[in-house]
């Protein structure tokens, strides 16, 4: 058995488990990462892109902003589409100059693995059979890794290893309540060769369904289409998903999405799912262990930054200066932004979704939308939330 001992334990390095690494780091406190997965398979997910104002400045505060500035996407608004025409929504205007960042989220884990391993601090991936005990007293981690047994040694351990990770089941169910939300639908998403015809997002609702303009770069674009949570991707050739786009997104004006080779595609289930609390003794949850929000307001990543963020500072003033309070308070500071993103993100998809077989919610959503786009005042909500409220 190889023993090694940490403060810190951290379990998934995905970017909650990376950045909370790195926020340790810069306060002088040791951690160790452990990842089940490769480290291709880590970088090479695609997931959202999309970054609050309150991430980009945690980001650029923690020195990690350097490919971030150059290559990150700056917009200041979205564009809401019904009925043919799309609408604007100025984010820069109506907070006071709050903006979002299209980057994504295998950009950013690139520059968090290059952060870690400059520190030299170790970070494994590949390893198996992992375990977590006696969380309540003294934390241990015990993985499989180059066929060794190895055991961490910790003060704490932080689960970031997402909602199929070892950490959250690991607590007594008794000692966890859950919260859950399925929603009746699905998203087709597809990464394309294509320049981005659109500065901005378009979010769609049309009669067909739902559909999002979004982008990775100048030249790449990511794309989604409402379906069925069991839909046959086999029946989906390229042809039929840029028609079905074309058919959802298109405007007044002659605006539609450009066509290109499509290099991946995949269904993504919309969930809404909380933890409570996401704490048990020394084990803290932490982003996607702890909590799901469906991808429509663009709050997962942003999430977990507020979380790790909350909990290094917590673990600082615990080795800094002797307080426990703050970790103490983490679940609960935690959870009131956690909900309040849950609300936003259910209402987003609520609003811009279509019911299957409901025409009378079909046209309260126009109305909604006829109503939000007419309004400062609803304008300003959708603003604040989708820019990221405060981090504390």
């Amino acid at each position: 058995m190889k023993r090694l001992s940490t403060q810190v334990g951290i379990v998934g390095a995905g970017p909650a488990g990376l950045l909370l690494g790195h926020l340790l780091h810069l306060e002088g406190i040791d951690s160790v990462i452990i990842e089940d997965r490769s480290r291709d398979h880590v970088i090479e997910r695609v997931r959202a892109g999309v970054l609050e104002q309150g991430t980009v400045d945690l980001l650029m505060a923690s020195g990690l902003g350097d490919r971030l500035r150059r290559e990150g996407m700056r917009h200041a608004g979205i564009y809401l589409c019904f009925q043919g025409r799309r609408h604007r929504v100025d984010f820069e205007e109506l907070t006071g100059g709050r903006t979002i960042t299209v980057y994504g989220q295998n950009e950013l884990v690139k520059d968090l693995m290059a952060a870690r391993c400059a520190t030299g601090r170790p970070l494994h991936f590949e390893v198996a059979d992992v375990r977590i005990a006696d969380f309540d007293r003294a934390p241990r981690i015990a993985f499989r890794a180059e066929d060794e047994d190895c055991e961490i040694a910790c003060d704490f351990i932080a689960g970031c290893d997402g909602s199929h990770g070892i950490c959250r089941p690991s607590i007594a169910p008794e000692n966890l309540r859950r919260y859950e939300k399925d929603y009746a639908f699905a998203w087709l998403g597809i990464l394309a060769s294509a320049p981005p015809s659109s500065d901005e997002l378009v979010y769609s609702l049309h009669e067909r369904g739902f559909a999002l303009f979004s982008m990775r770069s100048p030249a790449i674009t990511r794309l989604y289409l409402q379906c069925a949570p069991d839909e046959d991707l086999r029946e989906w050739p390229d042809d039929r998903i840029w028609d079905e786009l074309e058919a959802r997104l298109s405007s007044a004006g002659g605006w539609r999405p450009n066509r290109g080779a499509i290099l991946q595609k995949g269904i993504t289930g919309m969930r809404s799912f909380v933890a409570e609390p996401m704490r048990s003794g020394r084990l803290f949850l932490a982003g996607d262990a702890a909590h799901i929000v469906p991808p429509t307001g663009a709050k997962g990543l942003n999430l977990a930054a507020a979380d790790v963020r909350v909990l290094a500072r917590a673990f600082a003033a615990h080795y800094g200066e002797g307080r426990d309070d703050l970790l103490d308070e983490y679940s609960a500071r935690c959870l009131r932004r956690v909900w309040k993103a849950q609300r936003f993100s259910w209402w987003m998809t609520t609003m811009l979704h279509r019911a299957p077989g409901s025409e009378f919610d079909y046209r309260r959503q126009l109305a909604e939308l006829d109503y939000l786009t007419g309004s400062r005042a609803a304008m300003t909500s959708l603003a604040e939330n989708y820019t990221g409220l405060p981090m504390e």
